[in-house]
Formats: structure tokens, sequence, C-alpha cells
């Protein structure tokens, strides 16, 4: 008899704690309805209990709206007088988005790392290095303009992932929504070269796309940009881009 892997249960350790509005309550109900689909990548406890920081794949995405990012991190905060919880989340395309809007929040870098057992790892050095990029994007640099998961529900075709950014670094060189879109639907042409080259035309090729194949994963220094986005593309091709829970 073989055995069926489970993956752990989400250790959110809200025993003993009320959500603090019944609106909250609603809401983590929604986000968490199907939770025993999460793999556990990453988590982070603070020593005071006050916080805990959590990184998860959702495997029900899969079956969900088209689209549909994938991973899905979590900041819960308690008020150990009133034992209550609130909490917000975010939805993300790729692991180093999840990962930097952990940070962002007050998680130490380090504790959003995935466990070498669980997620995605980069295939490539370009892969990693536009990882880097996306997880320690400070103060917004790189805003998501629209991302798409395409999960063919197969194990036999892998999950591909596009993800639109706009740099904000005043160093990078213009370039347009349309002309990057246009890159990731068709890739005739081989994948970007790294961000540091001095070349204008590697500078357009680059088109502030940050695409990570499903088979890749997903330090502070950002001195090289890519080329940025400067307009959104059109609603016709969006996706759902992220969900955000209560406060």
């Amino acid at each position: 008899m073989t055995d069926t892997y489970e993956p752990p249960i989400p250790d959110y350790r809200i025993d003993g704690f009320a959500p603090a509005t019944e609106a909250l309550k609603q809401d983590f109900f929604a986000v968490t309805l199907s939770d025993d689909m999460f793999v556990p990548l990453a988590e982070h406890h603070s020593d005071d209990g006050y916080d805990s920081y959590l990184l998860f794949h959702d495997q029900a995405a899969t079956w969900g709206v088209s689209g549909t990012a994938e991973y899905v991190a979590f900041h819960l905060t308690r008020d150990m007088g009133k034992r209550a919880f609130t909490f917000d989340y975010e939805r993300a395309p790729v692991v180093p988005l999840a990962q930097n809007w952990l940070v962002r929040r007050g998680c130490p870098p380090d504790a959003t790392m995935l466990d070498r057992n669980h997620g995605p790892r980069p295939a490539d050095a370009l892969t990693s290095r536009l990882e880097d990029l996306l997880r320690t994007n400070p103060d917004g640099r790189y805003e998501v303009l629209d991302h798409y998961t395409d999960t063919p529900g197969s194990l036999d075709i892998a999950t591909e992932v596009r993800t639109l950014v706009r740099d904000s670094h005043p160093d990078s060189a213009p370039s347009s929504a349309e002309a990057a879109d246009a890159w990731a639907m068709d890739r005739s042409a081989p994948l970007p070269l790294p961000p540091g080259s001095e070349s204008s035309a590697v500078h357009r090729a680059h088109a502030a796309r940050a695409r990570t194949r499903s088979a890749l994963a997903g330090s502070a220094s950002l001195a090289v940009p890519p080329a940025p986005v400067t307009a959104p593309r059109s609603a016709a091709h969006c996706a759902p881009c992220s969900g955000r829970g209560a406060r």
C-alpha cells in the first residue's frame, strides 16, 4: 500500500484568538476555505507572538478562475490583550513577488526563503537574476501591471506564468507595455538577456519583462535596472491580478 502525501496543515497560530471584526471573520473564512490545498513554502512567527508571515502554493488555483495566481502570502497580526487577530493577504504570480510583499510588511528576508523540499527553483542564471530583482524590490519600484498563470492541468505540460511590470527607476530606458506584451505572447525571439548590458537594443528587449517559467522559482543591491514599462496593456488581456484581504 502506497502512502498518500499530505502537505502540512497551515500554522496560523490563532487558537484562542477571534477575528477582530465580523467582516474580517467572513474574509478569513473565504480566503482559507480551501486551505487544505495550501502547500506551506515558508513561514515566520515573531518572537513576541504579534505577527506571523506565511507563504503558500495554492494547488486549488488550477481549478479556479483562468489565469489566477497560485502563490498566497499571509500576514497575521494579533492583539494579545483582546485575543483578537487581523490579517492581510496577497496573491502573487511568482514566488519573489510574494516574498517581497511579506518583507515589506516586516518579515525578515531570510525567513521568506523556500523550504528546500517545496517550491520551484530557478532553472538558469537569468531566471535567478530576475527573481532577485523582484524579491529585493524596494518601495514598490516594480509595479505589477498584469499577470497570467497558464496551468494546463497536466503533469506532462509545464505551467507558464507571464508577469508584466513597470520599473520606476529614473535610469530605466523608455519602452511600452504593448511591446512587452507582444514579446510575451509570441516569444519567437530569444529570452531577453539579464539587466546590465549597455546596449540600447538589449534594453529595449528587456521591456521591463520579468518572465518566470513554472519550472523556475522562485543582496539588497539593485544598482542595474531593467527597462521600464510606461503604460498598462489592454484590459482585454488582463487576468485577475491579486486578492487582498481585510485588515
